[in-house]
C-alpha cells in the first residue's frame, strides 16, 4: 500500500467480481455504491464484469477487468492480478477489496474459507488451497479488515491469526426502504398474488446453494409434519417435489414474499451473516435461525426463533412454537428495528466505512478533499 505523495484527491476503489445483482458480497457493493452516491462520491469499481443497466452502473468509474478466457481454476488469480496493474496504473488509493485480493487497503470479510469447508465437512484440495492463500494474502496485507459479524472476527483471528487490533465490526447494511412493513391490506393481496393459503402458516427457505442451506433437513421435516404449516422455496430449482413444499422459483420481488410468508427459516451449515434474516425482520417476519448464523448475534426475541442443526428435536420444536403463535395472531413483527442490535441503515454503515478510509490517509484530511465526485 503506497499512499499519494502529492495533494491529488485520493481516488477511493472498490473491488468486486461483478457490479450486478447477485447473492452475498455482490450485493453488498451495490449497496456501497449506492451509499456512496448519497454522500457525493464516485468511485472506482474494479470488476469482471458489469450490468450497465444499473443505476449502481452511472455512479461509478468502472475499471473492466475481465477473465473469461482464463481457465475456470486460474480466474481468481489473474483477478488479482489485473486489480493489482489498475490500482498501479490509475494511483487508486485507498481500495476496499470486496473480493479475495492482496491489493486491499481495506478487506472486506463477509466469510472465510477454512470456515466454509470446516462447516460442511469438507477436506481442502488443490482448488481450495489456491483460495486459503488469496484470501490470507487479502487479509494480512490489508491496514483493515472489516468483519461483517463477531463469527468471522474469530475466524480471521483463528484460521489465519489476524490481529485483533486491526478488525473493525460492522455489520453489513440492509436497504430499509425495500425491506419494510406494509399495511394489511397490502399484505393480503400479496398473499393473493402468491395464492398462499390462510389455513397454514406459510414458512419460505431462500437458497441458492440448497446443501449448505440446509434445505434437505427443512423439507424433510415439512414433508412429514402433522401441523398446519407450509415451506416455500425460493431460488434454485429443487431436484426432487417434495409433500407439503412448493418451489416458487427466483425472485426479484423477495421483499414481498418476505412480507407474506408468515415465518422465514435459515437454517445454513455455514452463515457467516445471514442478510435473509435481517431482511426478513424488516419485513415484518420473524426468523427461524441456526443458532451458529452470524446474524443471529444482532436478532433479539421474539424476532428470531432459535435451533440448532446439531438437534433435530430442536427445530421441531422451533417450527411447533411458530405455529402455535400463528394460531394465536401473534406472530407479526410490529417495529422491527427495535428488535435488531445494530443499526442496519446503508448511510450508518457507509459513514463508519468512510471514517475507515479517513484513518488510512496521514492527514485524515477532510471527505470533501479525498475523493474524486460526480462531476469528474
Amino acid at each position: 500500500m503506497t499512499p499519494a505523495a502529492d495533494d491529488r484527491p485520493m481516488r477511493l476503489a472498490i473491488s468486486n467480481h461483478g457490479l450486478r445483482l447477485n447473492g452475498g458480497i455482490e450485493r453488498y457493493a451495490l449497496t456501497l455504491v449506492r451509499g456512496l452516491h448519497q454522500r457525493g462520491v464516485r468511485p472506482w469499481l474494479i470488476a469482471k464484469a458489469f450490468d450497465q443497466g444499473l443505476p449502481e452502473y452511472g455512479w461509478v468509474h468502472p475499471v473492466h477487468a475481465g477473465v473469461r478466457c482464463v481457465p475456470g481454476k486460474l480466474r481468481d488469480l489473474v483477478f488479482d492480478w489485473r486489480i493489482g496493474r489498475a490500482k498501479r496504473r490509475l494511483g487508486l488509493f485507498p481500495l476496499i477489496g470486496c473480493n479475495q485480493t492482496r491489493w486491499s487497503d481495506i478487506a472486506i470479510c463477509g466469510s472465510t474459507h477454512p470456515g466454509y469447508l470446516e462447516a460442511m465437512g469438507e477436506n481442502p484440495g488443490p482448488v481450495d488451497r489456491l483460495k486459503i492463500a488469496l484470501e490470507r494474502s487479502h487479509l494480512e496485507s490489508a491496514s483493515i479488515v472489516v468483519a461483517h459479524s463477531a463469527l468471522m472476527r474469530k475466524e480471521a483471528e483463528r484460521h489465519y491469526g489476524i490481529d485483533p487490533g486491526k478488525v473493525a465490526l460492522l455489520y453489513p447494511p440492509v436497504d430499509g426502504e425495500r425491506f419494510s412493513l406494509v399495511v394489511d391490506s397490502a399484505r393480503t393481496a400479496l398473499r393473493e398474488r402468491l395464492s398462499l393459503p390462510n389455513d397454514r402458516a406459510v414458512f419460505l427457505l431462500a437458497s441458492t446453494g440448497h446443501r449448505r442451506k440446509g434445505l434437505g433437513q427443512v423439507a424433510a421435516f415439512f414433508s412429514r409434519t402433522d401441523l398446519p404449516a407450509t415451506l416455500l422455496v425460493a431460488g434454485r430449482p429443487m431436484e426432487h417435489a417434495t409433500p407439503n413444499v412448493r418451489y416458487l422459483g427466483y425472485r426479484k420481488d423477495i421483499e414481498d414474499v418476505y412480507r407474506a410468508v408468515d415465518f422465514t427459516v435459515l437454517a445454513s451449515l455455514y452463515e457467516p451473516f445471514g442478510l435473509v434474516g435481517v431482511e426478513s425482520v424488516l419485513s415484518g417476519t420473524p426468523v427461524l435461525l441456526e443458532a451458529s448464523a452470524g446474524c443471529a448475534e444482532v436478532i433479539r426475541e421474539p424476532a428470531q426463533l432459535p435451533f440448532s442443526l446439531d438437534q433435530p428435536e430442536s427445530f421441531a420444536s422451533a417450527v411447533a412454537a411458530a405455529v402455535e403463535r400463528w394460531q394465536r395472531g401473534e406472530h407479526r413483527l410490529i417495529a422491527p428495528t427495535y428488535l435488531l442490535a445494530y443499526d442496519p441503515d446503508v448511510a450508518a454503515h457507509v459513514d463508519a466505512l468512510l471514517a475507515l478510509v479517513r484513518s488510512l490517509l496521514p492527514d485524515h484530511r477532510s471527505q470533501g478533499e479525498l475523493w474524486s465526485r460526480r462531476r469528474n
